[in-house]
C-alpha cells in the first residue's frame, strides 16, 4: 500500500483499513503453502516521527513438520513501530511510502519453527528396523557403550 507522504505531513494521520495478498512466489520462498487475504487495520501518524500502528490478522497454511499435510495457522500481529529510517530511504527516490514490505517482514517473523497436524498423532512411529526419535527423547548410541568400560 502506497501512502503519500505529503498528505501525511498535512493531516498528520492516515487511517489504514485494507486486505492484502502476496504473490505465490513469495509464499513459496517462505515455506508457506497458502495465505488468503490478510486484514490490516490501523494508522500511520507523523508528529516529528513516523509511527506505524497496525494490526495484521490472517491465516497461513503451513506443511506439518512430520507428515507434510497442510495445517492452518492463524496469526494476529500488532505493530507499533517507528519507521523513520524506512521513510528516509524511500524519500530519496519518491514522495510515497510502501508499507507492504513492513507488513510482510512481520508476517515472516510469525512463522513457527514447526507445526504439527492433529492427524500426526495417529502416525506410525516404529517399524521393523526403524524408530522415530524426537528431540524430547534422549537416546545414546548404545553400540559404543562397551568402549566406555575400557577407559
Amino acid at each position: 500500500m502506497e501512502i503519500d507522504l505529503n498528505i501525511l505531513n498535512v493531516k498528520s494521520k492516515v487511517d489504514i483499513d485494507m486486505q492484502v495478498s502476496f504473490p505465490k512466489e513469495d509464499l513459496n520462498k517462505a515455506g508457506i503453502l497458502d495465505m488468503e487475504k490478510v486484514n490490516v487495520k490501523g494508522n500511520l501518524t507523523y508528529n516529528e516521527e513516523y509511527i506505524l500502528k497496525v494490526n495484521i490478522k490472517g491465516e497461513m497454511t503451513l506443511p506439518c513438520s512430520l507428515t507434510l499435510e497442510p495445517v492452518n495457522y492463524p496469526f494476529d500481529i500488532d505493530i507499533d513501530e517507528n519507521i523513520d529510517e524506512f521513510i528516509e530511504n524511500s524519500k530519496k527516490t519518491q514522495k510515497t511510502i510502501d508499507i507492504l514490505p513492513i507488513i510482510w517482514e512481520n508476517i515472516l517473523m510469525e512463522i513457527p519453527m514447526k507445526v504439527i497436524s492433529p492427524n500426526a498423532k495417529n502416525m506410525k512411529t516404529k517399524g521393523e528396523g526403524w524408530e522415530l526419535i524426537t528431540d524430547s527423547e534422549e537416546k545414546g548410541n548404545h553400540s559404543l557403550a562397551k568402549l566406555k568400560d575400557l577407559l
